[in-house]
C-alpha cells in the first residue's frame, strides 16, 4: 500500500464541493475563523515576545474547564468560557508571580506553570470519570474539525443559521476584530514600550490582562475544531508568516486573514488527497506558507539575504 495516494484532481478538488459542498463549506468557515482569531491575537503575542504564553494557556485552561464542569454539571458555553477565562488569568498571574518573586527565568516559569496546571486538569478529568461524569479530554487536546458541520444548528425563529461552534467562533472573531480596532494604538504602544505607555496615562496592566483574557476565550472557542495542541500552531504560524512579509502591524493583520483563508482551503484539499486529519493538514499547509515567506520574502527572505550579504539583520526582531 502506497503511503501517499495518487493525486486525482477530480477527487481532490471537485468532488468535495460537488458532493458535500455544504459540509465542506462549514469546515472551511470554521478553519478560517479559527485562523483569523488566533492569528490576530498571536500578532501581539509575537510583538511582546510571549509566544510561549499561548502554549501555556492552551494547555492550562484544561483544569479551568474541568472545574467549571464539576461545579455547574453543565457543558454550557457560558460555563466553559468562565472556566477557561479564570484559568487563563490564573496562568498569567502565576507565571509573573514566579518570575518576579524568584530567580526563575520567564521561560522556566512558563514551563513550571502550564505543566503543573495541565497535570491538575488531567488528574481532575480522571476523577470525574470515576465519579460518573465525563468530559472528553482527547477532544479538548486534539479536536476534530471534520465533525463541526454535524453539531446541532443554532435556530432563530425556526430557521437554522448554522452549526453552533461556527457561529460561536464567528462571534469571538468579530469581538477580537472590534477590540483591535478600538484599542489599536494602546495595544501597539504597550507592546513596544510599556513604560512609555504607562507614563502617558494608559493602564498597561489592564491591557495586558485584557489581551490574556481574549487569548483564553479564543483558545477555548477553537478547542472544538482543532484542540489545544493545534491552537498553538494557529496562534504563531500566521503571525510569523505575516512578519516575514511586512514590518507594519496593520498589514500583518490583513496578511493573517489571507493566510487563514489559503491555509484552510488548501489544507482541506490536502486532507482529502492524503485522507488524513483536516486540522493537521491545515496547520501543515500554513507552515508551508511560512517556509515560502521565510525563503522568498522580498525584504527579509533568506534568498534576499544571500544575494545581499550587507542587508540588515532580523527585521522582525527590530520591529518587535
Amino acid at each position: 500500500m502506497s503511503l501517499i495516494p495518487p493525486f486525482d484532481f477530480q477527487r481532490v478538488f471537485v468532488e468535495p464541493w460537488a458532493e458535500g459542498g455544504a459540509l465542506h463549506g462549514w469546515i472551511l468557515a470554521m478553519a478560517v475563523l479559527v485562523g483569523m482569531a488566533c492569528g490576530l491575537v498571536g500578532n501581539y503575542l509575537l510583538l511582546r515576545r510571549m509566544a510561549l504564553i499561548g502554549d501555556a494557556i492552551s494547555h492550562s485552561v484544561l483544569p479551568g474547564l474541568v472545574l467549571a464542569f464539576m461545579l455547574a454539571h453543565s457543558r454550557h458555553i457560558g460555563v466553559m468560557f468562565a472556566g477557561a477565562l479564570a484559568a487563563g488569568l490564573v496562568t498569567v498571574f502565576l507565571i509573573e508571580f514566579i518570575h518576579k518573586k524568584s530567580r526563575v527565568k520567564p521561560d522556566a516559569a512558563i514551563c513550571i506553570t502550564f505543566t503543573t496546571l495541565f497535570a491538575i486538569g488531567v488528574v481532575l478529568t480522571s476523577l470525574i470519570d470515576k465519579g460518573g461524569l465525563h468530559i472528553d479530554a482527547e477532544c479538548i487536546l486534539y479536536g476534530e474539525i471534520a465533525f463541526v458541520p454535524l453539531e446541532p444548528p443554532v435556530k432563530i425563529l425556526g430557521r437554522a443559521l448554522g452549526p453552533q461552534p461556527v457561529l460561536q467562533m464567528l462571534g469571538v472573531t468579530a469581538g477580537v476584530v472590534v477590540l483591535i480596532v478600538l484599542f489599536y494604538k494602546e495595544l501597539l504602544a504597550s507592546s513596544f514600550d510599556p513604560g512609555l505607555t504607562a507614563s502617558l496615562g494608559f493602564n498597561v496592566t489592564a491591557m495586558h490582562y485584557g489581551l490574556m483574557a481574549a487569548l483564553s476565550i479564543v483558545v477555548v472557542s477553537a478547542f472544538e475544531a482543532v484542540g489545544a495542541i493545534m491552537v498553538v500552531a494557529m496562534l504563531i504560524i500566521p503571525g510569523m508568516t505575516a512578519a516575514q512579509l511586512s514590518d507594519h502591524l496593520a498589514t500583518r493583520h490583513w496578511l493573517v486573514g489571507v493566510h487563514s483563508i489559503l491555509s484552510g482551503l488548501l489544507g482541506l484539499h490536502l486532507s482529502v488527497w492524503l485522507n488524513c486529519s483536516m486540522a493537521g493538514a491545515m496547520v501543515l499547509t500554513g507552515a508551508g506558507f511560512f517556509v515560502l515567506a521565510w525563503l522568498f520574502s522580498p525584504s527579509q527572505g533568506m534568498i534576499h539575504r544571500w544575494r545581499r550579504p550587507d542587508a540588515p539583520g532580523d527585521t522582525v526582531s527590530q520591529f518587535q
